[in-house]
């Protein structure tokens, strides 16, 4: 898991995401509003398929969260069935993380994956 990740402002320019994916090396990011609460998330795919000139009129609104207990079997699972490349893992009150399929990938190559529900914050 990610736990310093990325986010947008609902009102930042088109252009200046493309800028922020390539410098993070990060295929997506989730948008905020002004307060901080989570609307929904930008990928290349948003970038590459859909017009507008802020984020909130490219982002997906539909977002996937899990928490920082959900196995990686769960969130393997949810990848896989909604054919999504992050999972957002959210805290009590706020955003504890990101879950990319690099992530679990990375895992398996560290030797780091055990399965038989490994939670996330051992990724």
């Amino acid at each position: 898991m990610t736990r310093r990740v990325i986010t947008v402002s609902d009102d930042a320019p088109v252009k200046d995401l493309a800028k922020l994916l390539m410098e993070n090396s990060v295929s997506g990011v989730p948008v905020v509003d002004r307060s901080g609460k989570i609307l929904g998330v930008i990928s290349e795919a948003d970038l590459l398929a859909k017009k507008g000139g802020v984020a909130r009129d490219i982002m997906s609104e539909k977002i996937f969260t899990v928490d920082e207990y959900s196995s990686v079997e769960k969130i393997a699972a949810l990848m896989t069935a909604e054919k999504i490349k992050r999972v957002l893992v959210v805290g009590e009150k706020e955003l504890a993380g990101i879950v990319s399929r690099t992530d679990i990938v990375r895992a398996i190559a560290l030797g780091d994956y055990v399965p038989l529900h490994t939670p996330v914050y051992d990724l």
